[in-house]
């Protein structure tokens, strides 16, 4: 039976970039808002984002059912604590009014709800009119989280259909990373999945050899030119309730 956690994975510089660019960008994106906003944070997890919404009116949903050790399946967290919830609801009906909020985030949650589009219409129902609502979601993601992860990713186009059809305009989408990026993140990780999954450990000259086209992928990303349209960690998305 595989043991699979994300514990393992985080040890390689790539994961940290995907990761920290998120946080920077979310943390940002928070604490540009207005103080006194009412925010639903929508699936909310483990609520890592309430620090940076002291100046907020916070509210946190989750349905909570993750349990790492429900399914020993892809990657699994070591371990999840959802502390203390304000709303424990399905995303796509939560039991609050018609333009309850301010402003929503929902940050690497879309790939774990099987219906995506419909959250966006509830958010349109929840949010008010000039309010704000925050995305992000990977571009191509492994299996996680599992058994609640049903899609691997999401490209700029799925939000510019369906926010713009469920009365949002978009004003900013941010690419995390770029084609470059990504391969290294997915480089770095099988020496990981090839002990887990093969059961044969790297050679020295394998891990040479991997070292060095990471810099050569280093290299293009810093000279990088658009590569994101074929491939990135995952979009930023920022879009006002019209």
């Amino acid at each position: 039976m595989k043991n699979n956690n994300f514990s393992s994975l985080q040890k390689n510089k790539d994961m940290s970039l995907n990761e920290q660019n998120r946080i920077d960008w979310v943390k940002q994106t928070l604490e540009s808002l207005p103080k006194g906003l009412r925010i639903l944070d929508a699936g909310a997890g483990e609520q890592q984002f309430k620090q940076y919404c002291s100046h907020l009116k916070y509210v946190s949903q989750d349905f909570a059912q993750y349990d790492p050790k429900q399914i020993k399946k892809g990657l699994q967290m070591p371990a999840w604590d959802y502390g203390k919830l304000d709303i424990i609801s399905d995303i796509n009906n939560i039991p609050e009014p018609n333009e309850s909020f301010d402003a929503i985030l929902c940050t690497e949650v879309f790939e774990h709800i099987p219906e995506p589009i419909m959250a966006i219409k509830e958010f349109g129902r929840l949010i008010k009119k000039n309010g704000t609502l925050i995305i992000t979601a990977p571009f191509c993601s492994m299996t996680h989280f599992a058994p609640y992860h049903y899609y691997s990713g999401f490209n700029r186009f799925f939000y510019e259909k369906h926010l713009l059809e469920n009365s949002f305009e978009i004003s900013t989408i941010k690419c995390n990373g770029n084609y470059f990026d990504y391969v290294n993140q997915e480089l770095s990780r099988s020496p990981y999945v090839g002990e887990e999954y093969s059961k044969i450990k790297i050679t020295k000259i394998e891990s040479l050899a991997l070292k060095i086209i990471s810099k050569m992928l280093l290299r293009f990303s810093k000279n990088d030119k658009g590569s994101s349209e074929l491939q990135n960690f995952g979009f930023h998305i920022i879009a006002t309730k019209k």
